[in-house]
Formats: C-alpha cells, structure tokens, sequence
C-alpha cells in the first residue's frame, strides 16, 4: 500500500496506525511512540479550524506531507497531513524514540523536532520523496495503544485524541492546559 493511500483515512483512524511507524531525516530515525489527531473543521483545537491561511495550507494538500509550525517562539512542532485532500487533518508527532539515545531525547513534541533538526524549512515535505521520510511499521497491538486527552490545549481538549504505546518510557507525561487568566481587575 502506497503511504498516501494509507494516509488517506480519517485522523482518528490515522492516528494510531502512525505509532511504531519511523520518521527519518538525514541520519536520525526516531520510531514514533505518541501521536495526536487534529479534525480540521470539526476540531477547535486545530490549526484548521477557521480556515486556511499561510501558515497551515499543507494541511489542505494531499496526505503524506509535512506540516511544521513554530509555536511559543521557540519551539518546532510537526504533523502528519492525513485525511482526503482539500479536508485538512493532521497527527503531531509527539514523541519517540532514536535507537541508542536516552529515552527523554525525543520525549515531547519540540525535542522530537530538535533531535530531528526539523523547522519550518521542512514544511510542506513530501514524506515519500524526502529530505523527511515516513515508513510505516507493523501495526502496534490494539491492547497495547493508550488513549486520553490532548496535551496543553485550551478548547476541545477533553477529545481522547492521543495516542501512545502503553508503557513506552519516551512517551510524555499528560499535562493540562493552564485555564486562560482573566485580565480584567475587579473593583
């Protein structure tokens, strides 16, 4: 099966079937152990919710690419584009693990781009033709994926969109999203 027609499902189903799968960009290799799922339009958590724009357009193009974004001024974060092309859906790839590394380096969304030198320069990556690749691998058994909340989001965050593999120690800890403060003083 082609990796875009594999791609091609909706994220919920997407999602899980990513996790074991490996993602290489020059000689790091990281087998991805947490992902989550973004529905684009039916998901206020996403990128995609409102639209396209600049910033999140490969998330509309076909499946099988790589959307990377740069998020609190400092950090790298990137996703699988999935779903049918013109419906935007992605999985972030949250965490992973590089053979022969300590299990905290690709721990987190941000270290897993950093240990694959991935940027916004990658974005938009044909994840067959490269320079970033996905290969998937055999699918994890069902007993042994984990699901639960999404990590750090203020809106839909309840959605038991994450994925991991049960007991994998690059998986990363769960931790809620800080409640908006109110700014207004009362008198």
């Amino acid at each position: 099966m082609l990796l875009a027609d594999a791609l091609a499902g909706p994220v919920l189903e997407v999602a899980p079937r990513l996790l074991g799968a490996t993602l290489r960009h020059g000689d790091v290799a990281v087998r991805i152990t947490e992902v989550e799922a973004y529905d684009g339009p039916n998901d206020p958590g996403s990128h995609a919710f409102r639209g396209p724009t600049p910033r999140n357009r490969v998330m509309f193009g076909p499946p099988g690419f790589l959307y990377v974004y740069f998020v609190y001024g400092m950090h790298h974060c990137a996703n699988v584009v999935c779903g049918p092309e013109g419906t935007a859906s992605a999985v972030l790839l949250r965490a992973g693990e590089i053979a022969g590394a300590e299990p905290s380096t690709a721990r987190g969304p941000a270290k897993l781009c950093r240990a694959l030198g991935l940027d916004r320069e990658q974005s938009g990556a044909d994840l067959v033709a490269g320079p970033v690749t996905l290969t998937l691998g055999e699918p994890v058994e069902p007993a042994r994926i984990a699901t639960g909340p999404r990590v750090g989001l203020r809106l839909a965050a309840e959605n038991p969109w994450r994925f991991w593999i049960e007991g994998d120690p690059t998986v990363s800890r769960y931790v809620p999203a800080k409640p908006a403060r109110d700014h207004r003083r009362s008198n």
